[in-house]
């Protein structure tokens, strides 16, 4: 057992035998964000996930960091303003794996969908199907404003045909202008859902968090829950946050208060190994529509191309997976705005898709449904002594802010007093990141003298981890940094032993889905898998027979929700 094992097992021994004041069920971005904010008031805390910190709905976004530009369409002004201000706020606080992104949208007409979108503001189930250059003028304007809080990022242009093809060459000639705006992408969600519980863990000695640990039930005041390998435990919360995503009713249902708060939506993304698609973007994103009226998007993601996103009614986030019809969507959707490209099924290196959490709706449109968020409270009743918040929508962008939301809610309960604002505060490897290109090689010059590895490795690891990259280099391995996986060469032996051992890895999807971007490039392979489980097993005291367990596991996810199929040498 590893130390963050033992220290683990020691704070869940305080939870329990003093009781936690706030039991949170899922450590997707929202939970994560709250366990974080309430620990850094001094709240002691338990967060489970049945499955992996950030392994559901918040590992299958579009990688973006927006404002929410459509959300003008609606109505949704607070939205705007709200995720407008956190995607500023994140680019100061997650600087290493979140990043400006220029955006391109392609404009087919003057004046077509002002009367439609007038008609929608007003409350018309009908969006437009087109939006001319006038509309995107006044949305754009509009989304300026919102964002002018806290504002990091250059105001909007609207571009005349020709020089909007000079700036984006293979874009389709059909065009009469295209406007450039700025949002934002992140670069490892999934990471920064592990790096927000760390946070918290590191805020509060008495708080915990596990994985992978179901919620058997309910009784008496208590939760009852099972850990891997099949050790029960029992917590009595003053309070409990449902932050379960598309999981939320089912979770209620075992709380015994049935519920019918979420109507989620599927959406689904692929990445293209297609070098000249991500040459030709110039390092935007072009934001666009379908033929058939959807909002679609390509970007760099990491040097591939991703495609997103599909917007289909689900209530199935166990099974969510990117189908056939929806990949051939997406090329037929790239090759009608790109026509001097091509595009094929075998360039697709890797698919996802994951259950959007949005609220219960009749709308005949899945994309009219609002994103806000909400957060329910049901109140003690018939035995059970504890109220339930439930954390109803949300997105990536505005994690934090309703994370202020609900801890400020959960605070008044409590009676205590907000000591902390999360407003201005660094998250994982952005604490201390350098803010210049001059402090930035201060920073590696320095690490690389005290570490001994050259600048270009220290670099290497600064943009992949931010400043824990000096954890991971300073960490006493039985593996060099020198050592490096078979074909996956910039990941090091070491780093992976780092990871195994001190970011509560309890799978090898874990490391392979989360911990690193290793899978969704599509460059993971079976020697790679195989070098990886080896370090695993032997940081993580895997038997033979577990070692191979884990890594049927992770080729049945990566050919069944990725669509990627690795053979395993039987001799290895």
């Amino acid at each position: 057992m590893t130390d963050t094992a033992d220290d683990m097992d020691l704070r869940l021994s305080r939870l329990a035998e003093g009781g936690a004041d706030v039991v949170i069920l899922g450590a997707g971005v929202n939970g994560a964000g709250l366990f974080r904010d309430l620990c850094l008031q001094g709240v002691n805390c338990l967060i489970v996930d049945k499955a992996d910190f950030g392994s559901g709905t918040s590992a299958a976004p579009s990688r973006l960091i927006h404002g929410g530009l459509k959300y003008l369409e609606t109505g949704e002004f607070g939205l705007v303003a709200q995720s407008t201000l956190e995607r500023n706020l994140l680019l100061e606080n997650a600087p290493h794996c979140v990043e400006p992104l220029p955006t391109f949208i392609p404009v087919f007409s003057w004046t077509r969908g002002i009367w439609a979108a007038l008609r929608t503001l007003f409350g018309s189930t009908t969006a437009p199907r087109s939006r001319g250059a006038v509309l995107v003028k006044i949305g754009l304007a509009l989304y300026d404003f919102y964002g002018s809080r806290n504002q990091v990022m250059p105001r909007h242009r609207l571009l005349l045909r020709g020089r909007a093809l000079r700036e984006m060459p293979t874009v389709t000639p059909a065009i009469v202008a295209g406007g450039i705006y700025y949002d934002a992408k992140i670069s490892r969600p999934e990471r920064l859902v592990y790096e927000l519980v760390a946070d918290g863990l590191a805020a509060n000695p008495n708080a915990a968090a596990l994985n992978f640990t179901t919620l058997l039930s309910s009784e008496g005041g208590s939760l009852t829950f099972e850990r891997p390998g099949g050790h029960r435990f029992s917590v009595k919360p003053q309070l409990v946050v449902n932050a379960a995503g598309p999981w939320i009713d089912r979770v209620n249902a075992t709380l015994g208060v049935p519920s019918r708060l979420i109507g989620g939506t599927k959406g689904s993304h692929i990445l293209l190994d297609h070098p000249e698609l991500v040459k030709s973007l110039n390092g935007h994103m072009i934001y666009f529509e379908a033929d058939d009226g959807r909002i679609c998007l390509v970007y760099d993601y990491l040097g591939l191309a991703l495609v997103g996103s599909t917007d289909i009614p689900s209530d199935d986030p166990d099974n969510a997976r990117c189908e056939e019809p929806e990949t051939a969507y997406f090329l037929e959707s790239l090759a009608s705005l790109l026509p001097a490209l091509s595009f094929r099924p075998e360039q697709v290196v890797y698919s996802y898709s994951g259950i959007r959490p949005l609220p219960a709706s009749d709308a005949s449109t899945p994309g009219l449904i609002s994103r806000d968020h909400s957060a329910p409270v049901r109140e003690p009743e018939n035995g059970r002594p504890f109220p339930i918040i439930s954390l109803v929508g949300g997105k990536w962008t505005t994690f934090r802010g309703f994370a202020e939301e609900v801890a400020d809610t959960v605070l008044k309960r409590l009676q205590r007093a907000r000591t902390t604002s999360t407003r201005k505060l660094a998250i994982g490897g952005g604490k201390s990141f350098p803010s210049t290109p001059a402090a930035r090689t201060e920073w590696v010059r320095k690490v690389s003298l005290q570490t001994g590895q050259p600048a270009e490795r220290v670099e290497e690891l600064l943009a992949r981890y931010g400043t824990t990259a000096l954890a991971v280099l300073s960490h006493p391995s039985s593996h060099s940094d020198r050592e490096r996986l078979p074909d996956a060469t910039g990941y090091s032996l070491a780093e992976i032993d780092w990871i195994a051992r001190n970011e509560r890895v309890v799978h090898l999807g874990d490391i392979v889905f989360r911990r690193t971007t290793l899978a969704i490039l599509g460059a993971l392979t079976s020697a790679d898998l195989m070098a990886i489980a080896g370090i695993a097993a032997a940081a993580l005291g895997w038997s033979p027979e577990r070692r191979t367990a884990e890594l049927a596991d992770v080729l049945q996810a990566l050919e069944r929700f990725h669509g990627l199929k690795l053979e395993l040498n039987p001799a290895a």
